[in-house]
This record gives C-alpha cells, structure tokens and sequence, in this order.
C-alpha cells in the first residue's frame, strides 16, 4: 500500500531533529569494557554521542545542498558552525528534561498519538498500524518519526507552559492598553489576497524538466490562457491520493498578507488581482499562484485584549526564551570533551564555566 505523497506529508510535519540513543557500552574479549560511541558532552544524566552529532550533522549538509550549495560548500559550512550544533543539542536535551520534570510526556504521547492519526485519515490511511506499515514501504522509520515529533512538542510544550504562558498573563491591564496605544497599525484588519495554485511535483522526477514546465506554463497564462483550466489539467496537488485541481481549479483561499510564508509574499507583493507569479520553488515542487483578489488593509485599529496581549508576548518571546534556556544551562551539571570545549564553552555563557562544574561534581565525589 505505497503511498505516492506519504513522504511529502511526513517532512511538513516537524524540524528534522532525531532523538540519539545514549552511548553502549561492550565487554571486549579480554573481559575489559570498550566504549562503542564517544561522548560529546554529558548533559545532567544524559549523554549526547559523536554518532547523534554525525546523524545531525548529516541533516544539515543535506538541507544546505537543498538550498543550492554544493557538496563541498555544505561540508565546510556544516564544519564552520558544528559548535553551534553542539549549543543546540544542549539546549534541545535540556529542555527534554524539563518536560519530563514537569510531568508532560503522557500529554505529549496524545498529541503525537493524535497527529499521526491525522496523517493516516490525510492519505486515506484508516489506522495508525497501516500508517506504519505504508512509512515502511516508503522507507521511513515509524520509531524514528514518533521521536522526532515527541520531541519537537516536548520542547515546545516547555517553552509554552515555562515562558509564554507567563509572558502572556504578565501584562497588566495599563501596559497592554499602552501598548495598543503605541502599535495600532499592527491592530488594523491587514490587506487580505485570494489565492489559486498550479502545483507541479518534483518527487521522482527531474528538477529542472519541471521547473522548465513551469516556466512555460507561466508563459501560456500571462498570454492569456484560462488558470482554472491549466490548474485542472495540470495541477498535481492531491489529497487522499487523488489530485484536487479538476474539482477546486486550483483553488486555495483567501490569507491575510502579513501571515502568508515568507517566499509566498514576496512572490505575490507586487501582483495584481489576476496576475500570475513566477514559479515558486519549495521542497517538493514548483508552485504557480494567482492572485484572484485582494482586499485593501482597513483604516481602523480594533482593540482585542487577547489580540494585544498575543503581539506583546511574541515582541517578548525570543529575548525571555533564550534567558529560560540560559537559566537552565547555567543549572545544569555540563560536561564537554576536551575535543570541543574551547569552541563550545563560550556559545554556552555559563555562569560557572562547565570545565569548573565538572571539577566540583569530581571534588563532591571525593571522600
């Protein structure tokens, strides 16, 4: 039961982060015990292995070689930025132990439970066992997925619960009514856009033969042929296995412009109501938008509390995350190899250096 756009939905769902196992221990023959996995760095009771940094190191390349670098240049940015990588699984594995801390992992296991049921109705899949059993065919780990989910609204759900929820509700009722006062341009209905898509798919096919065709189709609909028509006959978007454009015409619906994907808006900017953008590359194909109509941005800001009190927490969210996170590094028993310590230490701004910690947990075990 191979299904043709399994692999596409699987990659919209979460960041490409996988989970590494801790590192093994084996006797050898001799009866001594030979460390199969090198430890980067310990963090609290976890251990992120040089296998789990190669396997991300990896993810990276790959996303880089996506975005037009070639081999070599991906090699030598991944290279260049691997103490960064470094940073971030810290910080990854601290919040995983956050979360378990605060007792969310059977929340957590519903969420991903319910998700992937989601996916399974999304392709036409009536149970999670035949979503498994379809991955499989299209050569993905189930296991492998269920962890990066898992972990990906683990770190989120302690973000939520540890920064944004208090951000939210911290504002006093003065401070949000100040800060409508001040910003009510972000409080104005912003200009709205209805949208119609030719999708052309580049899964199993060449690149460029489907960017050319793109191309051309652009040409025949700035010419004057029918988008309904082209998108119906074309338009490879599917849902269920089965293409939705000779019901829709390629139909998408109406978006306000200030939250459509960046790429997307700056496709679409200077269009006009009927006109057609150039071929829009994404991960698994070319997109062709219309510009059915637009509506203009309202001249009255409306106040909406919850509205205002959201906006402020974003304004806020970035700064207050990253000072959650360095409270937690700064708590936490860090351990580097010797291997990466001097380009790792100061990305961490630990208030005790790690090499320092790892000295006085040694000196506490002391007799």
């Amino acid at each position: 039961m191979k299904v043709k756009s399994l692999s596409v939905a699987i990659m919209l769902l979460f960041a490409i982060v996988l989970i590494g196992a801790n590192s093994l221990p084996a006797m050898a023959q001799e009866g001594e015990m030979q460390v199969i996995d090198e430890v980067v760095v310990q963090v609290n009771d976890d251990v992120i292995t040089l296998s789990r940094l190669k396997r991300e190191t990896r993810d990276r390349i790959e996303a880089l070689k996506q975005n037009g670098m070639t081999e070599q240049q991906a090699l030598a940015e991944a290279a260049k930025k691997q103490p960064e990588l470094i940073a971030i699984l810290i910080n990854e594995q601290l919040l995983l132990q956050k979360g378990k801390e605060l007792d969310l992992a059977t929340e957590i296991e519903a969420a991903v439970n319910a998700r992937m049921l989601e996916v399974a109705r999304e392709q036409g899949i009536t149970s999670i066992e035949k979503l498994d059993i379809a991955l499989k065919e299209n050569k993905m780990d189930p296991v492998a997925i269920r962890a990066t989910m898992r972990a990906e609204m683990m770190k989120q759900a302690v973000f939520q619960q540890e920064v944004d929820r208090r951000l939210y509700f911290g504002f006093s009722t003065d401070e949000v009514k100040k800060y409508f006062e001040a910003h009510k341009d972000k409080f104005r209905k912003g200009e709205s856009i209805t949208l119609s898509e030719l999708y052309l798919s580049t899964m199993n096919k060449d690149a460029a033969a489907v960017k050319a065709r793109a191309s051309e189709l652009v040409a025949q609909l700035r010419a004057g042929a029918d988008f309904a028509a082209l998108a119906a006959s074309n338009s490879e978007r599917e849902k269920n296995g089965v293409r939705t454009a000779p019901q829709d015409k390629g139909k998408v619906g109406t978006f306000e412009v200030p939250s459509l994907r960046e790429d997307i808006a700056a496709a679409v900017k200077d269009i006009k109501a009927g006109g057609v953008t150039d071929p829009i590359k994404t991960q698994e194909g070319y997109q062709i938008l219309r510009v059915d109509e637009r509506t203009a941005a309202g001249t009255t800001a409306t106040f909406n509390e919850n509205q205002v009190r959201e906006a402020m927490m974003v304004e806020h969210q970035p700064k207050e995350r990253e000072a959650y996170l360095q409270k937690l590094r700064n708590e936490a028993f860090i351990k580097l190899s010797d291997s990466y310590r001097a380009s790792v230490e100061p990305l961490l701004k630990l208030s005790t250096p790690a090499s320092a910690k790892s000295t006085e947990k040694t000196d506490k075990k002391k007799p």
